[in-house]
């Protein structure tokens, strides 16, 4: 068992930190925020995650976590330092590591032994020097503290999973005791452990994120040339997803990625391609398509409805990706801010994300589940896949419409079953034949004659 200690409660800090209790280490979180350790003192866990409370409150009560403000009594009889921070996109896309440097500091003033600092952080490439440069200026209390990369790969709403069953662990360290020692945490999860150096590490964080976020805007684009030329790009996606080459992942059409990662290590990438003379323009590319996709959906409303002035529209989800209440880069907000620019009024229901969402919208009319945001709209949205909306009533939605037009931003529904529910129905790239649906189905929700 080590002693660990932890910098920052946020998604990776919490994640880390009760994951490594589970594996029976002991972890001292330190967090200069008074409300959220107040709040996790109480076992109050202020992020939505699977399984997260459960874990915290059972390794709480076992004695393997607690929580302060204070780095010297976080740090007492610690072997590593986990560096968790925020680390936000700037207005150039350049990251902010003023949180990074500020802990640093903290560290270099309060240890009193030495340390191994694990950067778990999403930092550009060259951090872990920038760092290892202010610990060997402030003199390290006479301690050394070697620094290691170890960025983290999880999947906001599955990270416990992700983190206690990784394909891969990065250790990145110059100082090979160091990265050795580093391994020796993660050993019990029977995973793939990678050692190289700092800069491997921290660029492999980018490069997999920014592939990643590649991914979903080709096929986006093909779903594009699918609406144009009467193709299902869901069957397209099938059939790419079976070639082992390709894989399935990340192959699925939608209104684009967001949250708190993609968008920022894109834009953190073009950053640093930028800052060297290498312009980088397949993701810049990557980029324009994902901010584009709300404009698709406006579109394809303007096709159904014409003016949208005056129009009552229904948004179904709003966080970023379902089983999460994550606003970050959400794209309910761009799709919003869209329809009140085009003068509609706006209703939305979203199981976890609606309070975070009406400090930024407060005019939009939330609603207690989907039935009524469909009540009375001229046209629904489907925005994020949660589950629940698989499981709707969709003839009583449509019923309850003043015009039964749904646009499905993430290809969650099957284009006939929805006509046979009376909709009109136009999915990203994926929809029945556009000329029997209308044929069908006319605007006011009758069949036409």
């Amino acid at each position: 068992m080590s002693n660990i200690s932890i910098i920052g409660a946020g998604y990776v800090g919490l994640v880390t930190a009760v994951c490594f209790a589970e594996l029976s280490h002991r972890v001292n979180l330190i967090e200069m925020n008074p409300e959220k350790v107040n709040c996790l003192k109480q076992g109050i866990i202020p992020l939505s995650e699977k399984d997260l409370p459960e874990l915290w409150q059972r390794n709480w009560e076992a004695g393997r976590l607690s929580v302060t403000s204070d780095y010297a009594q976080g740090l007492a009889d610690s072997e590593f330092i986990f560096i968790t921070v925020w680390t936000p996109a700037t207005g150039n896309g350049k990251p902010d590591l003023k949180w990074v440097r500020s802990a640093t500091k903290s560290i270099a003033e309060a240890a009193n032994r030495p340390m191994v600092i694990v950067l778990k952080s999403t930092v550009p490439v060259g951090t872990a020097d920038i760092v290892a440069g202010i610990l060997a200026r402030s003199g390290h209390n006479g301690h050394r503290f070697p620094v290691v990369s170890n960025p983290e790969f999880l999947r906001e709403g599955m990270a416990i999973f992700d983190f206690m069953h990784p394909d891969r662990v990065v250790v990145g360290a110059s100082d090979q005791n160091a990265a050795d020692a580093v391994a020796a945490l993660y050993e019990p999860l029977d995973a793939p452990i990678i050692k190289c150096d700092n800069r491997t590490a921290e660029m492999s964080k980018y490069a997999s994120n920014a592939f990643l976020a590649t991914r979903i805007s080709f096929i986006n684009e093909i779903a594009l040339l699918c609406d144009e030329y009467d193709v299902d790009v869901v069957q397209v996606s099938r059939i790419m997803g079976m070639d082992p080459r390709f894989g399935s992942s990340y192959l699925n059409a939608g209104l684009g990625w967001g949250g708190s990662c993609l968008p920022k290590d894109v834009k953190g990438l073009i950053h640093m391609g930028k800052s060297r003379g290498v312009p980088m323009p397949l993701i810049r590319a990557a980029q324009q398509t994902n901010e584009s996709q709300p404009y698709v959906v406006m579109q394809k409303l303007h096709q159904l409805l014409g003016s949208l002035e005056g129009m009552t529209i229904g948004i179904l989800g709003l966080s970023f990706k379902p089983n999460s209440d994550d606003m970050r880069e959400a794209r309910s907000l761009l799709v919003i801010d869209l329809l009140k620019k085009h003068g509609c009024q706006v209703k939305a229901y979203d199981p976890l994300a609606m309070r975070t969402t009406a400090e930024v919208f407060p005019n939009v009319t939330y609603c207690a589940d989907a039935y009524e945001v469909a009540a009375g709209s001229d046209a629904l949205i489907l925005v994020t896949e949660w589950d629940e909306f698989k499981e709707l009533d969709m003839k009583k939605i449509a019923s309850l419409m003043n015009k039964p037009i749904i646009i499905d931003g993430r290809n969650l529904y099957d284009p006939e079953e929805m006509a046979q529910a009376g909709f009109i129905y136009d999915g990203m790239g994926h929809r029945a034949t556009k000329a029997k649906q209308l044929e069908g189905i006319a605007l006011d929700g009758t069949q036409a004659m």
